[in-house]
């Protein structure tokens, strides 16, 4: 019989995130970057030299990322016994990243986000491809790879991402924060869950002011 976990304890926890203003955003616009963030958040502090292991870098390359992380605000000191080596933690389990509705730089900035953090995301839905098949068939299951295409309206495109979001962020409020919950419960592991919603390419509506093709 399996243990009951921590679920219903967390299930009021307030899940911690950062909004980057447009110039913090210049420090995740980079893959490595993102990535180091991500394995900060899941597997909890670690120093540039362990951190370049598991990326094959040198650890000169790792800490320049890391005081470009923690420059912003994303990433803290995080106490511990050793004298010798300086350890780093996530300072967020979350990062938020409102849709730029100005032009510009922060328009430049946004989207640059936007390409490193999809090159990172492009490069672990390819691992979790090749990973599948030695997936037990009960996270087969859990796994999806849909797309769904649905005539709306900007409107109603933006209400069906905040309710997405809304879901998601509730699921998120319900487990364990990252880095704990496998301490907690061994049938728990990380859930890696992407939203990608956008205009079919090419396909946007005659806008007033534009003349047609």
């Amino acid at each position: 019989m399996k243990t009951p976990g921590p679920q219903s304890a967390a299930a009021s926890r307030t899940v911690s995130r950062v909004v980057p203003e447009p110039t913090a955003l210049k420090a995740l616009a980079h893959p490595v970057r993102l990535r180091m963030l991500g394995m900060l958040r899941i597997d909890g502090p670690a120093t540039a030299t362990q951190l370049a292991v598991r990326l094959g870098l040198n650890s000169g390359a790792t800490s320049y990322h890391l005081r470009q992380l923690a420059q912003y605000g994303f990433i803290e000191e995080a106490p511990h016994t050793s004298r010798r080596d300086r350890w780093w933690r996530a300072s967020h389990e979350l990062t938020s990243v409102p849709a730029s509705e100005a032009a510009g730089e922060a328009l430049d900035l946004d989207i640059a986000f936007n390409q490193a953090a999809l090159s990172l995301q492009v490069g672990q839905m390819q691992q979790a491809l090749e990973e599948y098949a030695e997936l037990p068939a009960e996270w087969r299951k859990a796994t999806a790879a849909d797309d769904i295409i649905i005539p709306m309206t900007a409107d109603q495109a933006e209400a069906l991402t905040i309710r997405l979001r809304d879901i998601i962020l509730e699921a998120m409020r319900a487990a364990p924060p990252l880095g704990e919950a496998t301490s907690q419960n061994p049938d728990m592991a990380p859930f890696y869950v992407m939203l990608h919603a956008f205009p079919y390419p090419g396909r946007l509506p005659h806008r007033e002011g534009e003349e047609e093709p």
